[in-house]
């Protein structure tokens, strides 16, 4: 049986519209420089506010991918 190993990045993505696409940009991002991704999990959620507004949303999100060793 062959085994395997993962690691595991901590990414925040940001979003003008909500913490979907601020999770979503962040796996999207990650996309482009990591391979093998495997599972993302939105560990933490916030906002930021500016003059009593909600500007951004921001989702923190644990993303783990296959470990290519030597």
């Amino acid at each position: 049986m062959s085994e395997s190993v993962y690691k595991i990045v901590e990414l925040v993505g940001t979003s003008d519209t909500s913490w979907e696409d601020a999770a979503k940009s962040a796996v999207q991002q990650a996309a482009k420089s990591l391979r093998h991704l495997r599972i993302a999990e939105v560990t933490k959620l916030d906002m930021k506010v500016d003059n009593n507004n909600v500007v951004a949303y921001r989702a923190r999100v644990n993303v783990s991918f296959k470990f290519e060793g030597e």
